[in-house]
């Protein structure tokens, strides 16, 4: 059987959230960050990203991974590439050049918006201050180029790749979801609002997202 290993409250959301639109049977193993444990090594601490049981799954303690019946795959977007290509019927490429175009996207993702939205969303969650208004701002100006390609790319499209939900769609929606917190850059994007909201409205993603609320808060991932 599929298991996954990691936190709702981490990178873990998009295997998640992919493995509740794919309805498979899964063991979800609750591997914690041990940044959020006093004592993450302690006899009693529960498995987390420093516990040698989960090091020796992932040597370098990040979360999430998988073992699909003995096939160990890490890193959150690549995980959910391989699942949509084994499992995914029509969340998968039908062909090559679908292929190359959610790889693309997922890439483009991690690449051009990712490290600056986490910015976003880390600085949200503290108090208001000129500091994270300024962090913010600084950080909204930096994603002004990529969401306006995702702008114009949704401007005829509901969605990522092909006319249909897809992995695409999880793997970009769960990353441009960082900087949801800043409304202005999604009020003067209509298209990339649009698809957004609709992506979350699915099923699978509510029921997700009300797992990740129900677990203990542990920073903005």
């Amino acid at each position: 059987m599929l298991k996954i290993y990691g936190a709702y409250r981490s990178r873990a959301t998009r295997t998640l959230w992919l493995a509740e639109e794919l309805g498979l049977a899964f063991e979800h193993v609750p591997v914690l960050q041990a940044k959020r444990l006093p004592d993450p090594t302690g006899a009693d601490a529960p498995i987390n990203t420093a516990s040698a049981a989960f090091l020796s799954i992932n040597p370098m303690g990040t979360i999430p991974s998988i073992d699909d019946d003995g096939v160990i795959v890490h890193e959150s977007l690549a995980i959910n590439l391989y699942l949509a290509r084994k499992y995914g019927g029509a969340l998968g490429p039908k062909d090559l050049v679908e292929e190359a175009a959610m790889l693309q996207w997922s890439l483009f993702a991690a690449t051009e918006i990712e490290a600056v939205a986490l910015k976003i969303s880390s600085a949200s969650t503290l108090a208001p201050s000129e500091e994270t208004r300024a962090v913010i701002e600084t950080a909204a100006k930096s994603l002004v180029k990529p969401f306006d390609v995702l702008e114009k790319h949704f401007a005829d499209k509901s969605f990522t790749v092909g006319d249909r939900f897809t992995v695409a769609d999880v793997n970009l929606a769960e990353i441009v979801r960082y900087a949801q917190p800043h409304a202005p850059l999604f009020e003067a994007r209509p298209a990339l609002k649009g698809w957004l909201e609709r992506v979350q409205a699915r099923p699978a993603f509510k029921a997700m997202w009300a797992k990740r609320l129900a677990e203990p808060a542990a920073g903005p991932v």
